[in-house]
């Protein structure tokens, strides 16, 4: 370990060179104030390590101090914040609002402290005071441990840190067993730390995750999906979904997956047909697709069914049929388990559902044809589209030109669709209530087939969308048929 003060990449004022005006001059007051009171304070955390990275900084300062809360309170009033707040007060930390210049900046400040976990429930026993070593000593890993002095710019490194990141490694500070018994959570921050940084994991780290991945169950699952989906979006995204592989935290996480992490470790030589590996492929299609949420959770449930539905013929083919909709349910049940909330699991689902049908698009498609799609797409139209292109994985130039060709062109037909017509207008001239009216009946199974049959024939551009005159001599024919 290496306790001394050493120089950072500091500006002229001993701050990070990166914060901007605002958040130099919010760091410059309060520095003065602080110091001035015989109190000690250093950025701590992601705001250092990504300073030392060159990496974008985070919005919010982020500080640990010698000052209690209430004085930090004090002194975070008297450096000119505009509005103040306890973070955590059993933690320590205090937030501190501030505007300058227009622009407003938060910052959290939290004091020194020692943390003791008694059993094996995730709340520790907190102990304010102590000093900034010991306060670094109970962080997660060796990355998130480093100090900065904003007053003089030096950087405070007792765990060797900054050689860790040199290295690009993610180890856990001291002994990593007691980290991950401390907090559960950190198993997975290690994951999402590789997607964000591209860095690996320790060996010694690494170890402690595979033995301690039943732990997790410890931890609400709403936090779990919290954690994967941070994970989910971040550029080395395949790096960090292999170490959870790996490590086995994948089917612990998402107990969904094991059929598609058996995959992980399935070779060449145990298949006995002519198929794409199907974990290499998600990843790669992972990869590929866009840094949002639920295009990356649609990118590695879209063929997550495929195990299941495996069909080996005499002629040593692979067919997968009905994967698209067992995999709408099982993205549904993982993400209902962990406590997604509800626009996620329907826009996930019917992403999953739907993602083959865009591979199968040429141009003799009809314009309802397009249009049906996407109004089954609804507000993910761009995520599906965006998830298609992603799922072209062929080691064959000429094959990923043709599929990336063919999305394009049903782009494009869309967008022709869409400037001669609004979609949200493509919808039945008569509702259910102006139905019962018409003939004078209660509600019932009998309006859908009605609505539906009109719906269809505004897409296929038969009648208007506000033709109610020929919507109502539909109407009749349809019930008196019925």
């Amino acid at each position: 370990m290496n306790g001394e003060t050493r120089p950072g990449p500091v500006g002229e004022n001993g701050e990070p060179a990166a914060l901007g005006p605002a958040r130099r001059h919010v760091t410059r007051q309060l520095v003065d104030v602080f110091t001035g009171a015989g109190e000690e304070l250093y950025l701590v955390g992601g705001i250092v390590r990504d300073a030392l990275l060159g990496r974008p900084l985070p919005s919010d300062l982020d500080f640990a101090t010698s000052a209690l809360p209430e004085r930090t309170l004090q002194l975070g009033n008297e450096a000119g914040a505009v509005g103040s707040y306890l973070v955590g007060e059993r933690f320590g930390t205090v937030g501190l609002a501030f505007t300058t210049g227009g622009e407003e900046v938060n910052a959290e400040i939290t004091t020194y402290r020692h943390e003791h976990y008694p059993n094996q429930t995730r709340f520790p026993t907190v102990e304010l005071g102590g000093q900034l070593h010991d306060d670094l000593g109970r962080r997660d890993f060796t990355v998130n441990a480093i100090a900065m002095d904003p007053g003089q710019g030096g950087i405070i490194d007792p765990f060797d840190g900054q050689a860790d990141i040199a290295r690009a490694i993610i180890r856990a500070v001291g002994n990593p067993e007691l980290r991950f018994t401390e907090d559960p959570l950190r198993l997975l921050r290690a994951a999402r730390l590789v997607s964000q940084l591209g860095f690996r994991i320790e060996p010694e780290t690494a170890a402690a995750m595979r033995r301690n991945g039943s732990s997790l169950e410890r931890i609400s699952k709403e936090r779990i999906f919290a954690e994967l989906t941070k994970l989910l979006v971040g550029p080395y995204v395949e790096h960090a979904l292999q170490t959870l592989a790996e490590t086995g935290l994948l089917t612990i996480a998402m107990p969904h997956l094991e059929p598609l992490a058996a995959e992980a470790v399935m070779t060449a030589r145990h298949r006995a047909h002519r198929e794409k590996d199907l974990w290499p492929h998600t990843l790669l299609v992972v990869r590929q697709s866009p840094a949002r949420p639920i295009a990356r959770w649609a990118a590695l449930l879209h063929d997550a069914a495929k195990p299941a539905t495996r069909h080996l013929d005499a002629n040593g083919e692979v067919s997968f049929i009905g994967h698209e909709q067992a995999g709408a349910r099982l993205a549904g049940r993982l993400l209902r388990q962990l406590k997604a909330d509800k626009a996620t699991i329907q826009a996930v689902e019917r992403l999953v559902e739907l993602h083959g049908r865009p591979a199968t698009y040429d141009t003799e498609w009809s314009d309802s044809a397009v249009r049906r799609l996407a109004l089954d797409a609804g507000d993910g139209w761009d995520d599906l589209l965006d998830l298609a292109a992603a799922d072209v994985t062929s080691g064959r130039e000429h094959r990923r030109q043709l599929a990336g060709r063919r999305i394009q062109q049903l782009r494009a037909h869309f967008d022709r669709l869409q400037a001669e017509a609004d979609l949200a207008e493509l919808q039945s001239p008569l509702d259910g209530t102006e139905l019962m009216a018409l003939f004078g009946r209660g509600p019932g199974a009998w309006i859908k087939p009605v609505k539906d049959r009109l719906r269809d024939l505004v897409i296929d551009g038969e009648i208007k969308p506000d033709d109610k005159v020929a919507a109502e001599r539909i109407a009749r024919e349809l019930v008196s048929e019925s």
